[in-house]
């Protein structure tokens, strides 16, 4: 009997239909050893040496797989082939006991069975350098978490927590955040201008230019500027002084990395980094798309050659144009192919129904994209007609796009807006039909999103394909950052706390450079140019001294002042005075340790700005005022949680009775367009504000953005305003923005 041994049961099941009866697919379920979890694990004193244990969850499964190692001929270790599928590997060898030399290790980018039965022809023996590099990451992290951790409870707040990439990604949230604030908005106006030629057809211009020098986005700072602008304009004669015609191209995008897809599916689908990884992870499992886990763009030759067959068998020739891809980021390491699907000809219609709605939109995008990549550029034809004044003082100008070959754009879903200007000659005289100015302001830095995230992350050297997702994931579930209406990332009280701390006193653990340097240094340890322990060695010893000094330097009182507030203590009587915890302030009995009394903050709802608003708490109470609980009839009252107000009986804890706020002023005024009976109205959930039909559950009509109830010109879809005040379509991938 052969025993293969992968990672999860899906991915077990798909390679036992490749393999015959001599074959018995076991999953480890991830990692059979961990360092442990109540102490550091870490021999600081003897070369960095881990300690390694088996979790609890392990355990059952380890005894069994030990019991089918004992009968089995060959073992073959067919874990994922990135650093950490190979440490899997390891650690089951070690696990198991089996001889280094003796544990076959196949590897393969994709779950199909002529991959598989190709690697079962070369297995090859376990590659320590990778092993060690995975080694080196994870007791890196250890020792950040387990010094630093316990270092941020004793100034700051207990259940707080450090980590060398966690950190960086909160320091980014953090100086984005300030970049708002700070942010003061200029004052710009534009001008445009609506022309009419000799057979009345409009043209639409902007004002391009003055006394020859073009007018910049603030070029208009005031309406003064724009209404003399107005007055030279209005009454003049105009005329064509020059008529362009180019042809321009559009290059098909390249195949998808790690990155490239969450950030593409956010933008797209409005899927988080993890939610795209754990639907990747399920499509890889089954077999339709290859190793999701990757930073390189190179593609088989036989996906290469089975697409350039596709486009011509269903489209034409002139569709397909093999392109050879090349890998631009240096570190790249992770896998040696971008995301794909596994072939080519199981088109997304093909699969449709065999998987769930989000597996199938990724499905279909990382398809379209794979294909596009191997297509023809779409080309264009590019027109601008420029008017000029009377005066010739002035210059408006006319911008429009035609396609004439659609190429790519024929597969993959990128909007690309067409304008066709109405034919003119030079020196031809038009009639100016209006003239419109429009006053505007700039607007500050957006938050991140999750996409916009791990560009940065990327673009810095923050981590590696393996890490983005995780990483938000922790930085959200430990309360240094939350969700706003829009799904973008900002960062808590507590996390403006930590930052400034780690930045004054740590600055290497949140420095972009010292972190981006590290993961460079463990490549060269996956690559066998360095040894891991000097590598920790290195950081540990001058991050161990500093973080000893500065328990000595550094006071609780100096990071987290107390303040002094105007509430007595319910229990005793003493003053209650506002401190800050994990989650932000709260207010605490003075005669601690005699009364441990602690309390949320009266009136913490928030408003647009993120202020709070204890007017609207208290119209709130008194538009409730007199209402009894229908359970136990004492009075109703007004408090305040992470997700806004609500109402709550007074006599708890014996009563734990709640009620939703039924808000007055929750209707937009828009009626649904898809039922045409229901009104779309304004509604709170979990992830924050959102806008629905009323005649839910009948209509499941929903937006993240408030409707204007006018439609998008491009697809009659409706528009939507955003938080930043922007008005798009709600439709995903139409791309009109007004």
């Amino acid at each position: 009997m052969n025993l293969v041994i992968v990672e999860s049961p899906t991915k077990a099941k798909t390679i036992t239909k490749f393999l015959g009866k001599d074959y018995k697919i076991e999953s480890s379920f991830g990692h059979v050893r961990d360092l442990p979890k109540s102490k550091m694990g870490v021999d600081t004193e003897n070369d960095f040496e881990p300690v390694y244990e088996v979790p609890d969850r392990a355990k059952k499964n380890l005894t069994a797989l030990k019991k089918l190692a004992a009968k089995a001929d060959r073992i073959i270790l067919a874990t994922d082939e990135d650093r950490e599928g190979e440490a899997i590997a390891w650690h089951l060898a070690e696990a198991l006991k089996i001889k280094k030399d003796k544990a076959e290790r196949i590897v393969f980018h994709e779950i199909t069975k002529d991959a598989i039965l190709h690697a079962m022809e070369s297995p090859r023996k376990l590659y320590m350098d990778l092993v060690d590099a995975q080694q080196a990451r994870r007791i890196l992290d250890r020792l950040v978490g387990y010094e630093l951790s316990p270092f941020l409870w004793s100034k700051v707040a207990r259940g707080l927590s450090a980590g060398r990439v966690q950190s960086v990604a909160v320091r980014l949230i953090v100086e984005r955040e300030r970049e708002i604030q700070a942010f003061k908005p200029d004052e710009y106006w534009s001008i445009e201008g609506i022309f009419n030629n000799k057979e009345k057809s409009e043209i639409r211009t902007k004002l391009n230019k003055i006394d020859g020098e073009v007018v910049g986005k603030l070029g208009i700072k005031n309406e003064k500027q724009a209404k003399d602008i107005l007055k030279d304009l209005k009454g003049a004669n105009y005329s064509v002084s020059n008529v362009k015609s180019r042809e321009t191209k559009k290059k098909p995008p390249r195949p998808f990395t790690t990155s490239t897809l969450q950030q593409t599916a956010n933008r797209f689908f409005g899927f988080s980094a993890k939610q795209t990884m754990m639907l990747a992870q399920r499509l890889y499992e089954v077999g339709y798309i290859t190793y999701m886990r990757t930073d390189s763009v190179n593609l088989s030759d036989k996906f290469i050659n089975d697409t350039e067959k596709y486009l011509k068998d269903n489209l034409s020739d002139k569709y397909s144009n093999v392109t050879r891809h090349k890998t631009k980021s240096k570190g790249a390491q992770e896998a040696h192919e971008a995301i794909r699907p596994t072939e080519t000809t199981r088109d997304p219609e093909s699969i449709n129904g065999k998987i769930d709605e989000k597996q199938f939109k990724l499905y279909q995008l990382i398809w379209q994209r794979s294909v596009a990549s191997q297509m023809s550029e779409a080309i264009f034809d590019a027109s601008t007609i420029d008017i000029l004044h009377e005066k010739e003082k002035y210059e408006l100008r006319a911008n429009g796009q035609v396609m004439k070959f659609d190429g790519y754009l024929n597969i993959y879903p990128e909007k690309s807006k067409e304008l066709d200007l109405p034919k003119v000659e030079k020196g031809e005289k038009v009639d100016l039909e209006k003239i419109i100015d429009e006053q505007h302001f700039t607007k500050p830095p957006a938050r991140y999103s999750d996409a916009g995230l791990v560009k940065e992350m990327e673009k810095h050297g923050i981590g590696r394909p393996s890490t983005y997702a995780p990483t938000i994931s922790t930085i959200e579930t430990r309360n240094y950052v939350e969700r706003d209406d829009n799904k973008r990332l900002g960062p808590t009280e507590i996390a403006f706390v930590v930052n400034d701390l780690l930045v004054a006193h740590f600055n290497e653990i949140v420095d972009y450079q010292f972190t981006a340097q590290m993961e460079k240094d463990l490549d060269e340890i996956a690559e066998g140019k360095k040894e891991w322990q000097p590598v920790i060695k290195d950081f540990y010893i001058p991050f161990h001294k500093n973080l000893e000094k500065k328990y000595k330097e550094i006071n609780k009182e100096d990071i987290m002042p107390e303040e002094k507030s105007n509430e007595k203590c319910d229990k005793c009587g003493a003053e209650m005075i506002i401190k800050t915890g994990r989650y932000g302030k709260f207010l605490a009995c003075s005669g601690y340790p005699d009364c441990k009394n602690i309390k949320s903050m009266p009136g913490k709802d928030r408003d647009k700005d993120g202020k709070s608003d204890d007017k609207q708490v208290e119209k709130l109470q008194k538009k409730y005022d007199g209402q009894k609980c229908e359970k136990c009839g004492e009075d109703l009252a007004i408090k305040v949680g992470k997700f806004g107000p609500f109402l709550a009986c007074t006599g708890y804890p014996k009563c734990k009775n709640i009620k939703n706020i039924e808000e007055n002023n929750n209707s937009t005024g828009v009626k649904c367009p898809e039922c045409g009976k229901g009104e779309i109205v304004q509604k709170r959930s979990k992830r924050g504000i959102f806008y629905a039909c009323d005649q839910y559950p009948d209509c499941k009509t929903a937006f993240w953005a408030k409707p204007t109830g006018k439609k998008c010109p491009d697809c009659k879809a409706l528009l939507v305003e955003t938080k930043d005040g922007d008005v798009t379509c709600s439709a995903k991938g139409c791309g009109y923005k007004k």
